[in-house]
């Protein structure tokens, strides 16, 4: 089946800002949106994988606890509670549009690993042919800074930038909280535009989005620069889009200008 501008396998990357409410809690709305605009990619002919943030937020919901946990051990224990709680929610909401899921929790020692990488590679490839909605995460129950044999993605926007490698997929749209690199802080300058198309990473670029915790708009951009700068040396197209509007995802596949993307030569 032809699809719009040759893309067949996008990458799809939430984060928490786009998942939750301001208390912490899962916005349910958003995902159900989120869900059927999944769906509709899959019945238009394109292989969809999505990489979630969220499971230390539903943990929370479904434990009770009203504050974010500060030990290293009980956020581990809430993101193992909380998978199973996104999945069940990702699980029931696409299944009532006929799509099945399946989970992946990678740790960056899978990607580091040649055997270990070829192995994820493969079940990415048979889960897609399946007609399977992958579902991944990094392994946040055993993944951390203190466990010396393993190190981590360091967040969600660099995971779906190796995923979008091991899938070998055309594009990875970037669903942030805010809605794509400015030439300025926009929320310190009325007059910041966004700049809609970028062909490389260069030092400017990287002034414009900051150290880590600071940078036009949110702490994370810094990050999603560093995953735009990866996938474009391999020739895959990112665009950072404003993550509550999920119905934009097809537009955004065909080429509409929602966002900045990042254009690989």
């Amino acid at each position: 089946m032809e699809t719009p501008l040759s893309v067949r396998r996008v990458v799809v990357k939430v984060g928490s800002s786009t998942l939750t409410y301001p208390t912490g809690k899962l916005n349910l709305k958003r995902i159900g949106e989120l869900t059927t605009a999944l769906a509709d990619l899959r019945n238009s002919g394109i292989d969809v994988v999505l990489v979630t943030s969220g499971a230390v937020a539903a943990g929370m919901a479904h434990l009770g606890l009203t504050e974010r946990p500060k030990d290293t051990q009980t956020k581990q224990a809430v993101a193992a509670v909380g998978q199973c709680a996104l999945m069940h929610i990702y699980d029931k909401m696409l299944s009532e549009y006929g799509q099945s899921v399946g989970q992946i929790l990678l740790t960056k020692d899978v990607i580091d690993n040649e055997t270990h990488r070829e192995h994820a590679a493969n079940t990415f490839a048979r889960l897609l042919e399946l007609g399977v909605i992958p579902v991944v995460n990094e392994n946040d129950s055993i993944s951390t800074y203190e466990l010396e044999s393993l190190t981590t993605f360091g967040d969600n926007d660099r995971l779906s930038a190796y995923v979008a490698l091991l899938c070998q997929a055309d594009l990875v749209i970037n669903c942030s909280d805010i809605d794509g690199l400015y030439d300025s802080d926009p929320h310190k300058n009325p007059d910041a535009r966004l700049i809609p198309v970028v062909y490389e990473i260069d030092d400017k670029l990287r002034a414009l989005a900051g150290g880590a915790g600071s940078g036009v708009g949110t702490g994370g951009m810094r990050s999603k620069l560093m995953a735009a700068e990866l996938l474009l040396a391999q020739g895959i197209d990112m665009v950072i889009t404003d993550g509550r509007y999920p119905q934009h995802l097809a537009e955004i596949c065909a080429g509409a200008a929602y966002g900045t993307r990042f254009k690989a030569i």
